[in-house]
């Protein structure tokens, strides 16, 4: 029986997955719509997403994962498996699946992912920390004495790591990324305009106004809700420094963990970053002015990766011609019998 090789980034926001040359396959949001009166899966991905806010009351529309780990095991596994079906049809195939984690992942949070993969029909689970598979997606050479940092934000966790010798040296993990950047752009505009916004109103003002380095007050966008003194709907028109207020505390928490990872590195490796820079990926390294802010407190270049939203995706798959040489960060733990 052949083998197809799959490389799944199963984010809080979004489920990749890649193959052949570790180009991106499948990308959907990673949301399940369920319906409780038939028990059935309705809607996945994009489809189930754009039901958010609008299902009836016995279609419920579940985000399966929450700052990076599973909270709903039995529909994490049913989107894992739909995906899958979605890349490669109905052949008889039992893939080799290579999955990320954050870096600080716990072994029951661990458990969970290979139990959603096993379950989808993967014949062997690899487990990739979410740094290395960025910075190998990211075309990064982390097997040579060199050290290479990587910030990668992705939806549910932030992770800051530095890599020499196909290993990591230094890490942390902050449960700060887009969801928390959404909440706190909703919190925001509760608080300082009395206007309930929902959110995915919320995401969208994050992607078409945010600027975190010289934002500008002029007004340049206009998001819809509901007054909360009148109880009306409403709109209002926001700017740049509306966005950069709300999520600065958030971005200031991801800096504090980039800071904690520095002091944990040898100097010989701080050196290497300073002269090469620091990489950021995932959806985060979007964000207008975050390269430039990040090289604003360290004074240490920073640049964006090349499709950022897909490097830990070709990174999981670009891990199968590597695995021999990586020396943490990635591990085998489970092989089927078939």
């Amino acid at each position: 029986m052949s083998v197809l090789d799959l490389g799944i980034d199963l984010g809080t926001a979004n489920i990749i997955i890649s193959a052949g040359r570790g180009v991106a396959i499948l990308n959907e949001p990673t949301v399940i719509a369920f319906d409780k009166n038939t028990e059935r899966v309705v809607a996945f991905g994009r489809e189930a997403y754009n039901m958010i806010g609008r299902a009836p009351e016995h279609i419920a529309v579940i985000k399966p994962l929450k700052d990076g780990v599973i909270t709903n095991n039995d529909m994490a596994q049913e989107l894992i498996r739909l995906c899958i079906l979605k890349v490669i049809g109905k052949r008889l195939i039992n893939p080799r699946i290579v999955m990320c984690v954050p870096s600080n992942i716990t072994a029951v949070e661990r458990k969970a992912v290979v139990e959603s993969a096993v379950s989808a029909g993967a014949r062997t689970v690899y487990l990739i920390e979410e740094p290395v598979a960025a910075l190998l997606g990211a075309g990064e050479d982390i097997m040579k004495p060199f050290g290479r940092m990587v910030v990668d934000i992705g939806g549910g966790t932030s992770d800051i790591a530095v890599t020499s010798l196909g290993g990591i040296v230094a890490a942390n993990s902050v449960k700060k990324a887009g969801n928390a950047f959404n909440a706190s752009i909703q919190r925001y505009f509760a608080e300082n305009y009395k206007m309930l916004i929902g959110e995915r109103t919320a995401e969208d003002a994050k992607i078409s106004t945010a600027n975190l380095f010289w934002p500008s007050n002029e007004k340049t966008g206009v998001i819809s809700g509901r007054s909360l003194i009148t109880g009306m709907p409403a709109k209002l028109e926001i700017s740049e420094y509306d966005i950069c207020t709300a999520i600065t505390e958030d971005i200031d928490a991801i800096v504090a963990a980039i800071r904690t990872v520095f002091e944990k590195t040898p100097p010989e490796l701080v050196g290497d970053i300073f002269d090469h820079g620091i990489v950021i990926t995932g959806g985060g390294a979007l964000l207008r002015g975050l390269d430039m802010y990040i090289t604003h407190e360290f004074g240490v270049k920073c640049y964006v990766a090349n499709d950022p939203l897909g490097c830990v995706a070709r990174g999981t798959h670009l891990a199968f011609k590597v695995r021999d040489k990586l020396r943490n960060g990635f591990e085998k733990v489970s092989v089927s019998k078939i």
